[in-house]
């Protein structure tokens, strides 16, 4: 009889809906590959938000912060089940939901940030993308997938060449080896396509020059960083997403309240040397950098990918790409 109960309340359990199940109490969330465009994510950490907004709904969570960052190993970690919630540029967060269309399901939960990215270089002959030469590399985080890989797609179509006509002078490399190949005038690194404040550190150097600059391309601000997640993980914990989304909220709010503060937390992230707090502080207040969960260009990203054939599938709308995009703010 004890084992027929035993088997009968298994059976139930596995019958139960899916918001009477245990959430996880273990949230695994990579840091990314830093810079501003991850800042949210290192407040979070800091002041532990997630969890303090976990206990409002009754939870007792931890999180583990992986330091791990880059388009590809970030879609991996997601796949893989070894992160829970990631953070990468809408090129690549489109490529995952594409590819997981229909199996898998990954949506997008919210932008965090808008920040232009500028193209680099030190080199003489280097004007334009145009001048590149057989032998020339620009570092990006991750050739294909990343946010420049796109954007000088963009370019070479709207130039009237083929799309793919400079992939193959890109190599992946994290920003800040990339800033460390400009800076020491490695001959293999011709130029890097840079975020906040990698850029403004390259431009301190003799003959460094801005070539190119993802807003002109676009014709406009556009998403830098954006959180994903899976449809599963998104329909068995709905107390835990609301909690990091109302923590993503937050983080949000003290960058705007005192940027010093969060420039603070950012040197902290990236060693505790190489920059001045007031320095970032003042970097934080460039009216082209700030957060925000509104989705900025990423349907123009969507329609260029699925033009060119990228993506095989078409988003009609924000609804597609994201669980509660009319949550966001609008956006585009």
């Amino acid at each position: 009889m004890n084992r027929l109960a035993a088997i009968l309340a298994l059976g139930a359990i596995a019958l139960m809906p899916l918001s009477a199940r245990a959430e996880v109490s273990e949230l695994k969330v990579p840091l990314g590959a830093g810079g501003f465009g991850f800042l949210p994510l290192h407040m979070m950490k800091k002041y532990e938000l997630i969890e303090k907004e976990a206990t409002k709904s009754g939870l007792k969570i931890t999180v583990n912060w992986a330091n791990i960052g880059g388009p590809s190993v970030m879609n991996d970690a997601l796949l893989s089940g070894s992160a829970d919630f990631i953070s990468a540029g809408p090129p690549a967060f489109l490529i995952l939901w594409d590819r997981t269309k229909g199996k898998g399901d990954v949506k997008g939960v919210a932008a965090m940030s808008t920040i232009p990215m500028y193209l680099n270089t030190r080199a003489d002959h280097l004007k334009k993308l145009e001048d590149l030469k057989d032998d020339d590399k620009i570092a990006v985080t991750a050739v294909k997938v990343s946010i420049p890989a796109i954007i000088m797609q963009m370019y070479a179509k709207k130039s009237g060449a083929d799309a793919y006509k400079f992939d193959k002078y890109t190599v992946s490399m994290q920003h800040p080896d990339a800033v460390v190949a400009i800076v020491s005038g490695n001959k293999q690194i011709t130029a890097h396509y840079a975020s906040a404040p990698f850029h403004q550190r390259e431009l301190k150097e003799a003959g460094a020059r801005t070539i190119q600059n993802t807003n002109d391309v676009m014709g406009g601000p556009q998403t830098f960083t954006m959180i994903s997640t899976t449809t599963k993980f998104h329909n068995e914990n709905p107390k835990v997403y609301s909690a990091f989304v109302a923590a993503l909220k937050q983080s949000f709010d003290m960058i705007k309240k005192d940027k010093k503060a969060a420039a603070q937390v950012l040197l902290e992230s990236m060693g505790g040397k190489g920059w001045d707090v007031d320095e970032l502080a003042k970097m934080l207040d460039d009216k082209d950098t700030y957060y925000t969960t509104k989705p900025e260009g990423v349907m123009k990203y969507a329609t260029f990918m699925n033009e060119i054939g990228s993506l095989k599938n078409k988003a009609a709308s924000l609804n597609d790409l994201f669980f509660d995009a009319g949550s966001l703010g609008g956006g585009n």
